[in-house]
């Protein structure tokens, strides 16, 4: 009976496009196809063509994702591929591969710890143990290490099959993978099923973020021709020539899929339309029909263990002989059901088992589970393999609660010592749904139902999936006895939880948790106790309550060595070392953050810490390259250690920052568009993206930025409402935009709110903070009309409560720059068109240009400043001046990348009639007016193209000081006229008064 075509029909230009991509990899250049397709449309088939023509010199590892229901086993397909290599090279030279991290290959790959392997490459004498946290933490980086030394011996296929059933782990791996491979020769090839990844899949994420990397390319497979489709018939018929209508009916009916085709034609050579199936089912189960019992109910046993069954478990399942097992697998292969691969038996397509499986009795169906249960029970126990995932999955369908339970459990242990926390989590649940219907569920899990609610919990969270952990210790606590031992941890983990999902109420609930520890008579030194502390003070610190940091902090520092605590001594270190310096003891802070990380030395949770708060507080005192050197650092290790969708999202925006402030904008996109793509939790996420708001902001972007502000505000505003830090960035992002939007009630709204802190703001996120307050009130000043009176009012008031405040922060090290700055927007020239405008006095400017020369200023402000100098000095009728100012802020701006300064350059330049070097076309060049740059000054250069030859001539007399009579005079027209064109002038510019108009003509002079 016909099976598979003899030659692959309308996939040449994607098995060509495979064999590119080799070619580009074999120079160095490591790639990354994943094929995408319906089921049926030939996925398996185009990747078998191109893994059968790989030349000798190309290594292959493949692997498949398994379908164990809604709870994948972690690591399955990488394990599947990795095994391959140790086959072909030995487990000895796998491991003096990998150097370092041979001890998380081992957490992986038990078997890889043989005698034979350990004795052949035996660890450094002097390594210590490494604890499975540790050593699982390096994972992704001893795979990643293990395929480029590979690789540059043999160029690599690392080909995983069916993602729409991958477990998380191994996603997350595929994620590291693309990024770390960067100097290898591997080709990765993925495949998934379209249809099943729907809304909600984690592969959606994946693919959403592959599709902005450059080295990956994404190949949908479509449905073949009718041309197509009569070319594979005809190649599957060979004894006889299929009528017209026959060829017809296999096109309608497959409808250009493959599988379909090669199904329809297997049924006796479809020598007949009336032979044709009519529904898909009938398709699919049509060759398993016409085989006999036995072979039919072979079949169905091996639909229950997978896609694939190799012979030595299929062995263990079968009641039968080894001549009937034999037998009946012969017929199945012979008929096209099954095919041989190695010494696995595996269904010609994973639709043909699914159409098996749906046809199982519900007895039968549990009989066969228990089996395979039973059997990787034998299997586990006799070697060194971990299966408690897969007896797991079978015992819950073989309906055995009592046997699932410990598996359950031991795969839950399996999977966090692999930090595939996610899986972690999801077994977890599936046994606390089994608690209550199994005997004695506490000494079968070797631990109580609170305890594992609270793992499961953690476990959620280290996943990113704090929104269900919280929801979890919620629950946990309403079961829990205030005296039960459990209690005081839960508060800390509650605590933890609503932290990470930006909710109130962590400061009080550890609290709490510490008076509950009290009320225990839990009064000593302790792991919990210094971990609740720690939390504590950091909560404090975010919170700028400073002083209470501090105090908790040296407390935590106690108890933590009392205890022999490196970890949390560095850690109580580093909170008190950053509270410190935010009150002053800068150097004091900096000497305490080195003890902070040299206490962490080594352990990993310790030193993601020392990075994400030491990178802040560089990036805020001004050393921007030394801020950017540590969050990446740290950045790379959150990789390895699997929290890169939390902690590592911190770090890249830690990252962020700082390259904006050194102009290296396209480098900071990269970079945050790859940690958002990874959908991390809300509190994580707000960091990134007011950056990103920030970026688009000043790169001339008003309406994108504006679009996305509003998008994601809610979320911004709920981490707000309880850190100080996102409280001071965000406010700040809120009143540019609207100043952007020319919203000046709103922007006031926004740089007020700074004044309603109830302790002092902290120093690193104010000082820029007032800086954009000082603009707004400029803008009012200039444009009183715009708002109320009560408003006007309030703006003046406020005014000496910025400079109050701006004394009071006058310690930190970049104070003088931003006080420079703040003066700069508000100070008035004596004398000119500028007399009495707020940011007109040139010798203000002078200052603020001088300030933001200093390396510790952000990059963006030094061509801002010399701009604004430009302004006041045009005036001032220093042209000469203003020309100089002009073309040394378009220098700056242009190298620097700010563009939205240079296109205010541009408008101003073009309005005064100055010719700028450099510029195309000079002054006649006019870049789109809005933006965060504009001040009074720039909105002339927009407006100035409305007014005509003779309100030119107006203005210019107006900013003489002459009145309408005196102005009719001089151009030989009446007084009334005069008042006309004045009003037209008025209107036109935006200006409320003759006064401020003037200073307009002196802006385009």
């Amino acid at each position: 009976m016909t099976t598979s075509a003899p030659a692959m029909i309308g996939r040449d230009a994607d098995l060509a496009r495979l064999d590119e991509r080799l070619e580009e990899v074999r120079a160095g250049a490591p790639f990354t196809v994943i094929i995408g397709g319906e089921a049926g449309i030939g996925k398996t088939r185009l990747i078998r063509e191109f893994e059968a023509r790989l030349p000798s010199d190309v290594r292959l590892l493949a692997g498949q994702c398994v379908d164990l229901g809604t709870v994948a086993a972690p690591y399955a397909p990488v394990k599947a591929a990795l095994r391959t290599l140790i086959a072909d090279e030995s487990a000895a030279r796998v491991l003096e591969a990998v150097g370092p991290g041979r001890a998380a290959l081992v957490a992986l790959l038990p078997e890889l710890a043989s005698p034979e392997a350990a004795e052949a490459s035996p660890a450094p004498a002097s390594a210590a143990p490494a604890s499975a946290g540790v050593a699982t933490g390096q994972l992704h980086e001893a795979i990643a290490v293990l395929l480029e030394n590979f690789s540059r011996e043999r160029p690599i296929v690392f080909v995983i099959e069916d993602l729409h059933w991958i477990d998380a782990a191994t996603l997350a791996l595929l994620r590291f993978l693309m990024r770390a491979l960067g100097s290898s020769r591997v080709l990765t090839v993925l495949s998934y099923r379209t249809e099943d990844v729907t809304r909600g899949h984690p592969v959606r994420a994946f693919l959403s973020e592959a599709e902005r990397d450059r080295w990956v390319e994404r190949r949908d497979l479509g449905r073949l021709s009718r041309a197509q489709v009569r070319k594979m018939a005809k190649s599957l018929i060979v004894d006889t020539v299929p009528s017209e209508s026959v060829l017809d009916a296999v096109f309608r009916r497959s409808d250009g899929v493959p599988f379909f085709v090669e199904e329809l034609v297997g049924i006796d050579g479809c020598r007949d339309e009336g032979d044709v199936p009519d529904t898909l089912r009938e398709l699919l189960l049509a060759r398993y029909e016409r085989l006999s019992e036995p072979t039919q109910e072979l079949l169905r046993l091996i639909s229950i263990g997978g896609v694939c069954v190799s012979h030595s478990m299929l062995s263990a399942v079968y009641t039968g002989t080894a001549d009937e097992l034999d037998q009946a697998a012969r017929e199945s292969v012979l008929t096209g059901v099954l095919m041989i691969d190695g010494d696995d038996y595996t269904f010609r397509h994973a639709l043909v088992r699914e159409a098996i499986l749906a046809d199982l009795l519900p007895g039968e169906r549990a009989r066969f589970h228990a089996r395979y249960a039973a059997a990787y029970e034998a299997a586990a126990a006799a070697g060194t393999r971990r299966l408690a995932a897969e007896i797991s999955f079978h015992w819950l369908g073989a309906h055995d609660a009592a046997r699932a339970f410990p598996a359950t459990m031991q795969a839950m242990r399996e999977a966090r010592a692999a930090t595939a926390y996610a899986t972690a989590a999801q077994l977890g649940e599936r046994a606390l749904g089994l608690w209550d219907v199994v005997p004695d569920p506490v000494a079968a899990a070797g631990m109580g139902k609170l305890e594992l609610m609270g793992r499961t919990a953690s476990h959620l969270r280290n996943a990113g999936e704090a929104e269900r952990g919280l929801a979890l210790v919620k629950a946990a606590l309403a079961e829990c006895p205030r005296d039960d031992p459990n209690y005081p941890r839960l508060l800390r983990d509650k605590a933890l939880y609503l932290a990470n999902v930006g909710k109130p109420g962590s400061i009080e609930l550890l609290e709490q948790a510490l008076e509950a520890l009290d009320a225990r008579g839990d009064v000593g030194p302790s792991e919990l106790r210094a971990n609740t502390l720690t939390v504590l003070a950091g909560r404090l610190m975010i919170d700028g309550r400073l002083d209470d940091s501090v105090e908790v902090a040296e407390r935590a520092l106690e108890v933590a060595t009392a205890i022999g605590s490196a970890r949390y001594m560095s850690i109580a270190q580093n909170i008190a070392a950053v509270s410190r310096a935010s009150l002053g003891e800068i150097e004091h802070g900096l000497e305490l953050l080195e003890r902070a990380r040299v206490l962490a030395d080594g352990d990993g949770s310790a030193m993601l810490r020392y990075w994400v708060n030491a990178s802040d507080l560089h990036h805020l005192i001004g050393n921007h390259h030394e801020a950017v050197r540590l969050a990446e650092e740290g950045l790379a290790q959150s990789r390895l250690q699997g929290v890169e969708r939390t902690s590592g999202v911190i770090l890249a925006s830690n990252a962020v920052e700082p390259l904006l402030a050194l102009g290296e904008w396209e480098r900071a996109k990269e970079l945050s568009d790859r940690a958002l793509a990874l959908d991390p939790p809300a509190p994580f996420a707000v960091y990134l993206l007011r950056g990103k708001i920030w970026s688009l902001l000043w790169q001339g972007d008003t309406a994108a930025a504006t679009e996305l502000y509003r998008s994601v505000r809610a979320m911004i505003v709920s981490v707000m409402e309880v850190e100080m830090q996102a409280r001071l960035g965000s406010g700040r992002l809120a009143a540019e935009l609207a100043l952007a939007n020319d919203d000046l009630p709103g922007a006031w709204r926004e740089a007020r709110a700074i004044l309603d802190e109830e302790l002092l703001p902290l120093p690193g996120y104010a000082e820029p903070y007032f800086w954009v307050a000082a603009r707004v009130v400029a803008a009012v000043r200039a444009r009183p009309g715009a708002v109320t009176e009560t408003v006007r009012a309030e703006v003046e008031a406020a005014v000496p409560e910025f400079r109050a405040l701006l004394e009071r922060l006058a310690f930190w090290p970049t104070a003088s720059m931003w006080s420079t700055m703040f003066e700069a927007e508000l100070a008035e020239a004596s004398e000119g068109a500028g007399a009495g405008v707020a940011g007109t006095d040139i010798d203000a400017w002078r200052a603020a240009v001088a300030a933001t020369a200093a390396p510790s200023a952000p990059g963006f402000l030094a061509p801002y400043a010399l701009l604004r100098q430009g302004e006041a000095e045009l005036a001032a009728s220093d042209r000469s001046g203003a020309r100089a100012s002009l073309q040394a802020a378009f220098d700056v701006a242009e190298s620097g990348g700010v563009q939205v300064v240079r296109d205010r350059i541009l408008r101003v330049a073009a309005a005064a009639g100055i010719a700028l070097e450099g510029v195309g076309g000079g002054a006649g060049l006019v870049a789109p007016a809005g933006g965060i740059a504009d001040s009074v000054a720039t909105d002339d250069a927009a407006a100035a193209a409305e007014l005509t030859a003779r309100e030119r001539q107006v203005l210019e007399l107006i900013a003489e000081g002459l009145s309408n009579r005196q102005i009719g005079e001089r151009l030989f027209i009446s007084g009334k006229t005069a008042s006309v064109h004045v009003s037209a002038i008025l209107r036109k510019l935006g200006a409320a008064t003759r006064t401020e108009a003037a200073f307009r003509a002196g802006a385009l002079r």
